[in-house]
């Protein structure tokens, strides 16, 4: 990759987790006044016909894209990711934003730790040390033992867990599959599944709100496609790092339409916790490039 393709993705991956955050804002927003079953279905409804255009204009269009050997481990991970936002959409609510992003930005570190008993990847001690100071940074963030410490916070943590799961499992079904094809799968049989359980949660939404709910869907969309366009531009250790200024752009959001607060420890726990999920990443961008050499 050039250097001018590594800064094109860095750009589409600023602007990725920008809307991600504008997405993330929206859903606070509804989930207010709905509940988080209809909402996520509805949006994996508009994500799955963007799948599928995708995967339709892709090469070999949509036999291509489905086609796997894999299928119960696609499905597996199509749930579990949808299940995921279900679980973050009620931390927006119930813990707030700020400190919702504050705890997810765990998961890399999780995935890191996770990626020897599940994948057979070598962790080595460096990596080992940043997952024990992330560690440490979610301590400071949720403060245990102290009146501060909210039960809700470990939904946030939960949310962490999931998509790191998901993470790991996205990676084991690209040893077989192409990133495409998991897209596909993702999309499809979330929508399905979803659908099982939202169906029954249906209820009438207010003319003004399909408003709300036509930007969810569009920014869920414009969000995986400016991803899509990042990666094609960019090694993902190279560009993943800033994914972390949708904790920054959440933030902003949090504040300016929801009267969120922030306080010390939060900031620093967050700011220990990203500086961990950075080195690992820096780590792992290093191992990357080593192993290429040989």
């Amino acid at each position: 990759m050039s250097q001018n393709n590594t800064r094109t993705g860095i750009i589409l991956m600023i602007a990725a987790v920008f809307v991600f955050a504008v997405q993330d804002g929206v859903s606070r927003l509804l989930a207010d006044a709905y509940n988080v079953w209809m909402i996520v279905m509805i949006r994996y409804w508009f994500f799955a016909l963007f799948v599928v255009a995708v995967a339709a204009r892709s090469a070999g269009g949509i036999r291509a894209a489905a086609a796997t050997s894999q299928p119960l481990l696609q499905t597996f991970r199509g749930v579990l990711l949808v299940l995921e936002v279900v679980v973050t959409i009620y931390a927006f609510v119930l813990l707030g934003l700020i400190p919702t992003h504050a705890l997810f930005a765990s998961y890399p570190l999780m995935i890191a730790a996770l990626s020897g008993p599940i994948l057979g990847e070598k962790v080595g001690p460096r990596r080992w040390a940043a997952i024990g100071a992330g560690f440490i940074g979610i301590l400071v963030i949720l403060r245990p033992g102290l009146a501060v410490f909210t039960p809700e916070a470990l939904i946030a943590l939960l949310a962490a867990l999931m998509f790191a799961v998901y993470g790991l499992t996205t990676r084991y079904a690209a040893r077989r599959d192409s990133a495409a094809t998991s897209f596909f799968w993702t999309g499809t049989t979330g929508a399905v599944a979803i659908s099982l359980v939202g169906i029954w949660f249906w209820e009438p939404m207010a003319p003004q709100d399909w408003i709300w709910m036509g930007m969810l869907c569009v920014t869920g969309a414009l969000g995986h496609f400016l991803l899509i366009k990042c990666y094609e531009q960019a090694e993902a250790s190279a560009v993943q790092p800033f994914a972390y200024f949708q904790l920054v752009f959440v933030s902003i959001i949090a504040v300016s339409f929801f009267g969120e607060t922030t306080d010390l420890p939060t900031v620093i726990g967050a700011a220990i916790v990203v500086g961990a999920g950075l080195f690992t990443a820096f780590r792992e961008r290093q191992l990357n490039k080593r192993a290429k050499v040989y």
